[in-house]
């Protein structure tokens, strides 16, 4: 199901939405100020060409430990990324949710708009991962679950 969703999602609407991004990452590759946030562009371009199954995670929460974007200089990043560009680039990805979601076939796409509306505020530090990646990291994954306790045993005649 979830490859049906991401083609469908690829025809729809994930080519424009990734190209805008990889626009944006271009410019920021391109200038000297903004090469530090070509990397969360870039890595959100890619999710928006096929979001499907995965989800925009911190990298603190996924490791457990802070590195350059998630720390002080991370926050720094996130505000001037949200002055710059991240207020308007979240207002698009929103006003795509409303209009996708206005029809019931379109649910579904414009839960992925807002996914990438809420990522397009705050980039820096964040990274896209599958589920079973984020399950697996917190301990929750398929692998790591106990097994069902016994049924319980009937006393008495029945």
């Amino acid at each position: 199901m979830i490859l049906i969703l991401n083609i469908l999602w690829f025809i729809l609407v994930g080519f424009l939405s990734g190209l805008g991004w990889l626009l944006a990452t271009f410019v920021m590759a391109i200038t000297i100020i903004g090469l530090p946030w070509a990397r969360s562009c870039f890595t959100l371009a890619m999710f928006s060409f096929w979001p499907f199954g995965r989800d925009v995670v911190s990298r603190k929460d996924l490791t457990g430990r802070d590195d350059l974007g998630t720390g002080t200089l991370g926050l720094i990043g996130n505000v001037i990324w949200f002055v710059l560009c991240g207020w308007w680039l979240a207002l698009w990805h929103i006003a795509a949710a409303v209009t996708l979601g206005i029809t019931i076939i379109g649910i579904p796409f414009a839960l992925q708009h807002l996914k990438l509306a809420l990522a397009s505020l705050l980039p820096v530090g964040k990274t896209v991962v599958d589920y079973d990646t984020i399950d697996t990291s917190r301990g929750a994954g398929r692998g790591s679950m106990p097994p069902a306790p016994p049924p319980p045993a009937r006393s008495g005649n029945a």
